[in-house]
């Protein structure tokens, strides 16, 4: 089998491993190295696969909604998450965690992450940030370095020999770190083992500018139910704001009662079990009848083993992974084998666990989305589906929900006509005015509405007609998030010589609704765990 990024040392791959599985993880995390595009050409050279491969490989996972081929570039889809997010829920602390983390990071008024262990490396499973004009821009997914990290130290106290004698080679191998994409090469004489024997009398540990500089943090562990460290909790700082003894000094006292309430949290609460799915083995046969030699059934098949884990599901037997996917249970063995050669999952030899390398795939990228993001596409096909204009836009308002004035366009797919509605992104309308920001009104939660706003809350659209301007006609749908509450809307926008009112809501409604389904399924997936802001 041809080495891969995934897969350096051929003489080592088990014999029952999937090749097309090994190629497609690969694929999927060389576009994600590269932040989330590529044309196929320079996935081609990255991924050191000959082109008739990846494209084999690009069709399936676009088949799979996990890539988007557009205008000559593939690209990472939101659905990939559904990926790294089995592997959260399975974790279960960024769920039990997570309000924690929130409240300590109000309280502090400082970003504030858990992050867990990967290899010579640690990786954060959650993250609360500040927004300030100097921001932290680590998220969900970000690999860093032990030895340039508050957390690493931690983590390390519980190293085995052969963990240090990995950690070692890397860093002969790669002494800046150039391993590490999330963070800039630097070549750093820190005495790692030094560090890890203070924090483990201390408590805590410190990284004053390692990571990069101006970043101070301040990092403690929490255990889980066996005494050994469940994860890391850190707080992080600008140099603007503290120096790393001021910001240890200010949060020390809260960061130690939050480590003890998650510590509680850990030992005491229990996990809701999510019921998981069966059929994908008939999908991907009905894929691969369809699509012949394009698509890679495997390849598709190994992916799903990965959302087999869950909510309660934090390992699995073979048997329960071949039950929860459907698939043949040797099929189920081999996909196993695969993943854990490559370092996706790890087993005691009967039971199999999900590990933080699932969210190299893709998960750094995508859960960094806004929501303008994530509507561009399906603006853009919703578009030339129907031949003009469609825009998605939020309400503004100064105070309260309740005063609501005006709506903002935040992402807009245009088309070329002599007569068009010609609005940017930014620009703002009274809210009355439009469809969208009817849509927007009618869904506040009050029940003082208009007759008219009550309508457009029962029918589930708003027409609006020349409110605006003259020979403007647009119609607008809610966009939901995953609790139901209306984010945003989104609409089509046209002259009013195009469409009639009644053709308006035969023809472009059910494309309208449609579009703003799958914003929303792909804002859903995304939100799991990430906070999605609006631009």
């Amino acid at each position: 089998m041809r080495p891969t990024p995934d897969d350096p040392d051929p003489a080592a791959v088990p014999a029952d491993v999937v090749a097309p599985l090994v190629r497609g993880l690969a694929v999927t995390r060389v576009l994600t190295e590269a932040g989330g595009t590529l044309t196929p050409s320079e996935l081609q050279r990255a991924s050191g696969l000959a082109r008739s491969t990846v494209d084999r490989i690009v069709a399936t996972l676009a088949r799979m909604g996990y890539l988007r081929v557009n205008r000559r570039e593939v690209t990472l889809a939101p659905r990939l998450l559904e990926l790294g997010n089995a592997y959260l829920a399975a974790l279960a602390l960024p769920d039990r965690l997570g309000p924690s983390v929130r409240r300590l990071g109000e309280r502090l008024d400082e970003s504030v992450s858990l992050s867990v262990g990967d290899g010579d490396g640690i990786r954060f499973v959650r993250h609360s940030p500040r927004r300030r004009a100097v921001s932290l821009t680590f998220g969900i997914g970000d690999l860093l370095p032990v030895e340039r990290t508050a957390a690493g130290p931690l983590v390390a106290v519980e190293w085995t020999d052969a963990e240090w004698a990995r950690w070692r080679t890397r860093r002969a191998e790669d002494p800046e770190g150039r391993g590490f994409p999330a963070i800039s090469p630097r070549h750093l004489d820190v005495d790692f083992p030094a560090r890890v024997a203070d924090a483990a009398e201390r408590g805590w540990a410190v990284d004053d500018q390692l990571v990069e500089r101006g970043l101070v943090a301040v990092a403690m562990p929490v255990h889980g139910v066996d005494g050994r460290v469940a994860c890391v909790t850190s707080v992080s700082s600008h140099t603007s704001r503290h120096t790393a003894e001021s910001l240890l000094a200010q949060v020390q006292p809260c960061l130690t009662d939050a480590v003890r309430d998650m510590t509680a949290e850990l030992t005491t609460s229990a996990q809701t079990v999510d019921p998981y799915g069966t059929g994908l083995a008939e999908w991907t046969g009905e894929s691969k009848q369809e699509l012949g030699r394009e698509f890679v059934e495997s390849l598709a098949r190994g992916l799903t083993v990965l959302t087999a884990f869950g909510a309660g599901r934090p390992e699995l037997t073979l048997s329960a992974v071949a039950e929860a996917t459907g698939l043949a249970r040797a099929t189920a063995r081999r996909a196993l084998i695969t993943l854990d050669h490559l370092g996706y999952v790890s087993t005691d030899g009967r039971l199999f666990r999900p590990t933080p390398r699932v969210l190299g795939l893709g998960f750094p990228v995508l859960a960094a989305s806004t929501l303008a993001k994530i509507a561009t596409p399906h603006l853009d096909a919703l578009a030339a589906d129907v031949r003009d204009s469609s825009s998605l836009a939020v309400a503004t308002a100064d105070g309260d929900i309740q005063d609501i004035q005006d709506i903002q366009y935040v992402a807009r797919a245009a088309t070329r006509r002599i007569m068009d509605v010609d609005i940017t992104p930014g620009t703002r309308f009274p809210a009355t005015a439009t469809a969208l920001g009817q849509v927007l009104l009618a869904h506040l939660p009050t029940t003082d509405l208009t007759e008219a706003l009550s309508r457009v809350r029962h029918d589930g659209y708003a027409l609006v007609t020349e409110e605006l301007g003259i020979g403007v006609r647009s119609i607008a749908v809610p966009v939901r998030d995953h609790a139901g509450t209306v984010l945003a809307a989104v609409n089509v926008a046209m002259h009013s010589e195009r469409r009639t009112a009644a053709e308006c809501v035969a023809d472009v409604l059910p494309r309208l609704r449609a579009a703003a389904s799958a914003i929303e399924a792909d804002l859903h997936v995304t939100e799991r765990y990430a906070t999605v802001p609006v631009t």
